[in-house]
């Protein structure tokens, strides 16, 4: 759900065998963590983002699979 607290889902599907990187960004652009940073297999993927120790607010993630690049917005309220 978003907005979310303390924690949500991030799904996502990767159509081949490819580098996944998939950061969270504070609003002023500031690389919050870095979420995913690995080679993964073709498929759907899931991962919880633990927000408890990031300020309520809006951030943003960018996830890169090959020459795929997409990003989302996330909303935390304490």
């Amino acid at each position: 759900p978003n907005p979310f607290n303390p924690s949500t889902k991030i799904k996502y599907v990767i159509p081949e065998k490819s580098f996944v990187s998939l950061k969270l960004y504070d609003i002023l652009g500031n690389c919050a963590a870095q979420l995913v940073d690995t080679e993964q297999d073709a498929g759907i993927h899931e991962l919880t983002l633990n927000a408890a120790d990031y300020s309520s607010g809006v951030y943003f993630y960018t996830i890169t699979a090959g020459k795929f690049t997409a990003s989302k917005k996330l909303v935390i309220i304490k």
